[in-house]
């Protein structure tokens, strides 16, 4: 996909900076200004799926994921995207379905287990959590992964295992 241009390029980088700032109010002013063509831009969607996820809306954040897939079928993000909001939907068997489905297709990326992880703890298939979990843990390293999961409430029913991963 081609890079976007200007002035489309400003207002997304002013969304951006409005999204980490915690405005999403301006953050969507920002959005609104961009040019017909650039609403279906990957980092559009990327930041549309963000401002969305910040405010729940997660049926509205499952189809700008779709859209994003549709226009970059080989994007993790997109994917991952997607099962988020369908696993936040309570359609967490789908969620770990389409994961599922393409995780050998980005083997560098640690989100993808990770998630995976969470999925089938929170479905209560612990063997393939802790296999997901060590799985994270061989991509992005144990320090960062163990810290993610300290917290995670998905992963509440491995939490006092997860030292001995």
């Amino acid at each position: 996909m081609s890079p976007l241009e200007y002035p489309d390029r400003h207002h997304l980088n002013a969304a951006a900076g409005w999204l980490e700032l915690g405005d999403l109010t301006e953050a969507n002013r920002e959005l609104a200004r961009l040019s017909e063509t650039a609403g279906t831009h990957p980092e559009v969607l990327t930041l549309r799926w963000h401002l969305l996820a910040d405010h729940g809306e997660w049926s509205d954040a499952l189809e700008i994921a779709r859209l994003h897939l549709r226009a970059e079928p080989k994007s993790a993000e997109a994917w991952i995207h997607q099962s988020f909001a369908l696993h936040e939907l309570r359609r967490t068997d789908e969620a770990l379905a389409e994961l599922q489905r393409v995780a050998e297709q980005f083997p560098e990326v640690g989100t993808i287990p990770y998630n995976l992880a969470c999925y089938t703890c929170r479905l209560g298939r612990l063997d393939d959590a802790r296999h997901w979990l060590r799985r994270a843990i061989e991509v992005q390293g144990k320090k960062e992964t163990l810290a993610a999961a300290a917290d995670d409430p998905d992963l509440e029913a491995l939490r006092r295992e997860l030292a001995d991963l």
